[in-house]
């Protein structure tokens, strides 16, 4: 026994000995590999306008977006295909049978179905009849109305109608007997049962007096759905106009790079928020927070100067603002000075939160252009046939490439909406007119107002924002947004796609 315990106390200590080791080699290879994935800072932010890119600016290697996530399609229910009206004439399948008494006895009225006690199959017939599995029930009666012709009957079984004034006869049948008396019934039925044989030439007359779909444009209601309690039906005509009110009140100076900054230009702001489009896709941010942190920054630049070397750190700052606001489990303030390479300290971080809080009057809401691209879209998918998420996709990443230009900060949130929507359907059908009157209803713009904003979007879109500024384009051209990033855009647009309609 003692050796035993001897041998346990030894392999025990050993075990012991070996754990430190093996420890420091896992926290040695977690490190290597947390440093190895490490997002790399942005550097220095220049502007360097001789270089032949253009603008070209000191950018760090960054990883490139997270491609993992793929857009799961939704499967499709197959519609049931309708059973066609059976022809009368089928009746005369039914074999062996004869009436046994030419007396009728009539029965009670048939009563009235709706859709909810409809019956899926035949009337039920008496037990003797040897019917075939495919033939119609035959149902004689002195008032037989066509089906196409009966306004207010309701079919029994996909095959006859019957109205409140049909009696159902009872026969009785034998199996053998005379078949003069089957075909009595037959030309009877024929008489009374007018069934053309061109089907379409009836379908036809039915549809006549049916409401035909209008040619002209007309204003779809996108506002009728009163059981999703995201879409706010009964208040979004409200919440729009709201909208439209508080993003004159919110939005940035349109010429603060000229009148307040002077060591800061158009291009570092670009070069910025392209950086932190990367970020918000590594973190798996929603855009609302990009958008958000975009409109926290010219605000804040619209009145405070501010040099290259905090640019970044005003970045971050406004991200974590932003993300506080939209997220759900915002990342914490360590987490944006680790993305910065520590370049920033914690305590700055909040130090400049603390600042951008103070000069926009904790007023966080802000109208952006995703908040009305989730209408537009919806507006213009309401008559269209176009595929949805495409016209979508495109859409955002019109949108989000507006983010990088300086010089469209002098038009409001709700014109580049607008205008990404009018370029996103021209670019998917470059022959069909773009805008309709429900857009026009909708958006309460008119395509002589878009114009100048959807042309330099085409500019944008057709040139790209260069090779330095990569971002959106790359995450544009994955799976999950359809690939609309490599999309070809035609040359020019028509003029007449401009022109309003009465």
């Amino acid at each position: 026994m003692s050796t035993r315990a001897a041998s346990r106390r030894s392999s025990s200590s050993s075990a012991a000995a070996k754990r430190p080791a093996m420890a420091e080699g896992a926290k040695a290879a977690g490190t290597a590999a947390a440093q190895a994935k490490k997002r790399a800072a942005l550097g220095n932010i220049t502007n360097v306008v001789a270089a032949p890119a253009g603008r070209a600016a000191a950018l760090g290697k960054v990883a490139p977006p997270v491609t993992g996530a793929k857009l799961n399609s939704a499967t499709s229910a197959v519609p049931l295909k309708k059973p066609s009206l059976a022809n009368a004439r089928n009746a005369s399948s039914i074999r062996g049978s004869a009436v046994k008494s030419a007396s009728i006895k009539p029965a009670p009225p048939v009563p009235r179905l709706d859709s909810s006690t409809r019956p899926k199959h035949n009337v039920p017939v008496p037990a003797t009849v040897h019917v075939p599995s495919r033939a119609p029930a035959l149902v004689p009666c002195s008032s037989f109305v066509s089906p196409a012709r009966s306004g207010d009957s309701v079919s029994i079984d996909e095959t006859m109608s019957t109205c409140d004034s049909m009696k159902s006869p009872d026969f009785e049948y034998i199996d053998n007997g005379d078949s003069s008396m089957l075909a009595s019934l037959q030309r009877r039925a024929d008489e009374h049962l007018r069934i053309s044989e061109d089907t379409d030439v009836e379908e036809n007359k039915w549809k006549k007096n049916a409401p035909a779909p209008m040619e002209i444009d007309r204003v779809c209601d996108v506002d009728n759905d009163l059981e999703d309690p995201q879409l706010c039906a009964t208040l979004a005509s409200d919440i729009y106009m709201h909208l439209r009110e508080a993003e004159t009140k919110k939005r940035p100076s349109t010429d603060f790079m000229e009148t307040i900054q002077k060591d800061v230009n158009p291009s570092m702001r670009a070069i910025l928020i392209d950086w932190l489009v990367e970020v918000a896709e590594e973190y798996r941010l929603v855009p609302d927070t990009l958008y958000l942190t975009v409109n926290y920054i010219d605000r804040y630049l619209s009145g405070n100067e501010i040099n290259r070397q905090r640019l970044q750190l005003l970045g971050v700052a406004c991200m974590l603002i932003a993300a506080k606001y939209e997220e759900i489990c915002a990342p914490q303030v360590e987490e944006f000075c680790y993305i910065t390479d520590n370049t920033y300290f914690r305590d700055e971080v909040l130090e400049m939160e603390a600042s951008v809080l103070n000069y926009l009057k904790f007023e966080m809401t802000a109208p952006t252009a995703k908040c009305f691209l989730r209408r537009f879209a919806r507006s213009a998918q309401a008559c269209d046939e176009d595929p949805a998420l495409h016209l979508e996709f495109l859409a955002s990443y019109i949108a989000e490439l507006s983010l990088l230009e300086y010089n469209l900060l002098s038009y409001p949130p709700s014109l580049i909406a607008a205008s990404a929507i009018f370029l996103a359907r021209f670019i998917l059908q470059p022959t069909k007119y773009p805008w309709n009157s429900t857009l026009s209803h909708y958006t309460q713009y008119k395509p002589s107002e878009l114009s100048d904003c959807v042309k330099a979007l085409h500019r944008l879109f057709s040139v790209g924002p260069g090779s330095n500024l990569p971002a959106i384009r790359e995450k544009y051209s994955q799976h999950k947004y359809k690939f609309v990033a490599k999309k070809q855009c035609p040359p020019q647009i028509p003029t007449e796609f401009f022109r309003d309609t009465t």
